[in-house]
């Protein structure tokens, strides 16, 4: 597509303008959109974000930030800066009536691009949209009330342990025996069925009697270690075997039982 002049043309910058239409249909901008930067009082930027991010994965995880979810960052920032912006391939295209919103735009593209999320530009054109109403404040510094975002070091994964590397040999390791090169070092593969079976017989019956009398062991160590339970009397009911009783005691014990019992049933007969 080219862009000539005629004789009836009166203002010679409008070439620059039909550029910038030329531009903007071929970025998939509408019609009735675009027509409007003829007009005097429009202007266009066009950001290239292709060559700012290396990796493809992380190039279209930011332009899909810079998107938003169903575009509502976008519409975001285009109520902010009063522009219309459309991101499309390895580009953003910006219109608006005022070059204070296309640097606006630009720069929150720029920022987005270098790992700076958009909301926190947003927030901060909020906060100056909002100062811009006060006509006291319009000769002050506004840097008091601005939100200032630090960097923050996040603490990445360690990365695993490495193993060591095992020195390069050309060859293949050795290959595991099988169990009838087993047999063949052995001299079992020649060896009859019926024989092979009795063998394994013996070696398991061997097997059984190892380890029936090695728990037979374990558990006479047990019983010989266990300790015996002592039966402890309790103070007042020791007896000591070797002091005789005292008779004479006992008969006078028995004498004040018999006197008591005797002298409480003659007062109950009474």
């Amino acid at each position: 597509m080219t862009v000539r002049t005629t004789k009836k043309t009166s203002d010679p910058y409008i070439i620059l303008k039909a550029r910038d239409l030329l531009k903007l249909l071929a970025r998939s901008i509408p019609v009735a959109q675009a027509l409007k930067i003829l007009q005097d009082d429009y202007q266009c930027d066009i950001v290239k974000i292709g060559g700012l991010v290396r990796s493809k994965e992380r190039f279209v995880k930011r332009r899909q930030r810079l998107v938003g979810p169903d575009g509502a960052t976008l519409k975001a920032l285009e109520l902010l800066t009063g522009c219309f912006i459309l991101v499309q391939g390895n580009t953003v295209s910006i219109m608006g009536d005022s070059y204070k919103g296309l640097k606006q735009a630009r720069q929150v593209v720029v920022d987005c691009m270098n790992n700076i999320h958009p909301v926190y530009n947003i927030k901060r054109l909020m906060i100056q949209k909002e100062l811009a109403k006060d006509p006291k404040l319009a000769n002050e510094d506004w840097s008091r009330f601005l939100p200032k975002f630090e960097k923050k070091n996040v603490p990445r994964k360690k990365p695993a342990e490495k193993k060591e590397k095992k020195t390069y040999t050309p060859f293949p390791p050795a290959q595991t025996p099988r169990k009838v090169d087993l047999q063949l070092d052995t001299g079992e593969y020649f060896v009859s069925e019926r024989m092979r079976k009795a063998k394994e017989l013996v070696t398991k019956k061997i097997d059984a009697r190892t380890k029936s009398e090695k728990k037979r062991a374990e558990r006479d160590e047990a019983l010989e270690t266990v300790p015996e339970k002592k039966r402890k009397l309790h103070s007042s009911r020791q007896v000591d075997n070797n002091v005789e009783p005292d008779l004479s005691k006992l008969k006078a014990n028995l004498a004040k039982k018999k006197a008591t019992t005797e002298s409480n049933i003659n007062n109950f007969v009474a």
